[in-house]
């Protein structure tokens, strides 16, 4: 029998029935049920928000792991109006890939060993190196670099010979515990996603497969904000803080001695950002009522932050880009808005003095 780290998601920390963790988890409850309303009532307007959260949910959760393109390719992958042309497209298009399984298919994906292993085929699905669908053929580490540029070992996951062992036990254990249905899954989800980063079960592609595995467990619990709202942005924009949590959570993980208060803490702060997000954007969108000068207008009243076309046009996913051009022009010629930086960097925000 081989020695590996117990996954019983039935014996439950008590250090994660805190007041503030049990705070957060409420919060994302009601913002869920405003979301359920909206979703049965306006599913039209989200199309158009689906569509701009998975271009940025590929683009985010690939740069996390130093994999890019260009704005215009990454939209043109994911849209799949062009074919990749080189390795990083081709990581770019298999996170499409998986993505849109997701979306399509949550329902009938129970997370269990062959649907991770599927997962991961696809990841690499316009790759010929063969390692989709694999687990990892040798043992790796987790290594960070320093100031001084020295390269050191932080984190020494599961080896490759218990792999296998470690993701069987660990996915039947997750299933027992959400089946039971004692411990609310926004817990129980970060919970696995750290065991499964710990394992780290794969050569290459597990923080991506995470983040993926992250939103299919959310689905399948009725948590859709990320169909919406690109969580891997969110993540993507507070990384420093991820990997501090990732690093407080798995010390001692071995000895089953770690703390998943840090990790669980971080995701579910995540996930109600994700859904304040939500909200703001439907709030732009229920504007409608408004000409879409008006509206674009009004976002700028609302707000001292720097705002890009790019901005605007994922506020108000249904106004077209010449329109928000038009509009910005206008507003910058009577003065309302002033125009920062230049090319690509161009921005506008509200002039305080009108």
């Amino acid at each position: 029998m081989l020695k590996i780290r117990n996954f019983n998601y039935n014996n439950f920390p008590n250090e994660l029935l805190n007041i503030e963790i049990m705070n957060l988890v409420s919060k994302i409850h009601e913002f869920k049920g405003k979301e359920e309303l909206f979703i049965a009532a306006k599913p039209d307007i989200l199309e158009s928000m689906c569509e701009i959260a998975k271009i940025q949910s590929t683009g985010a959760s690939n740069r996390i792991e130093g994999i890019y393109t260009s704005d215009e390719r990454l939209e043109a992958i994911v849209k799949d109006k062009s074919s990749p042309v080189s390795r990083s497209e081709c990581e770019i298009a298999g996170y499409r890939e998986v993505l849109s399984l997701i979306h399509e298919n949550y329902r009938y994906m129970n997370p269990t060993v062959n649907v991770i292993l599927q997962m991961h085929r696809d990841l690499y699905h316009f790759e010929s190196s063969g390692m989709g669908g694999q687990f990892k053929n040798s043992d790796n580490v987790i290594a960070e670099t320093d100031t001084l540029g020295k390269v050191s070992v932080r984190f020494k996951p599961v080896c490759a010979f218990e792999t296998p062992m470690a993701m069987e036990q660990l996915t039947m254990a997750f299933s027992e515990a959400i089946n039971k249905n004692e411990y609310d899954p926004l817990i129980l989800i970060p919970m696995f996603i750290l065991d499964f980063l710990c394992i780290h079960p794969f050569n290459d592609g597990n923080g991506r497969l995470s983040r993926l595995i992250t939103l299919l467990l959310l689905y399948r619990s009725g948590y859709i904000v990320g169909k919406y709202i690109s969580i891997e942005k969110i993540i993507e924009n507070t990384k420093e803080a991820y990997y501090i949590a990732l690093r407080q959570s798995s010390d001692n993980w071995h000895k089953n001695k770690n703390s998943y208060l840090p990790f669980v803490k971080y995701y579910l702060e995540i996930i109600l950002a994700a859904y304040k997000d939500f909200e703001s954007r439907v709030e732009h969108l229920q504007n409608k009522p408004l000409s879409k000068p008006q509206r674009i207008k009004k976002i700028f009243s609302e707000t001292l932050k720097k705002l890009s076309k790019k901005d605007i046009r994922e506020l108000c996913p249904d106004i077209s880009v010449s329109t928000i051009e038009t509009t910005l022009n206008s507003l910058f010629k009577e003065g309302y808005i002033i125009k920062v930086g230049a090319g690509k960097n161009t921005a506008y925000i509200k002039n305080t003095k009108k």
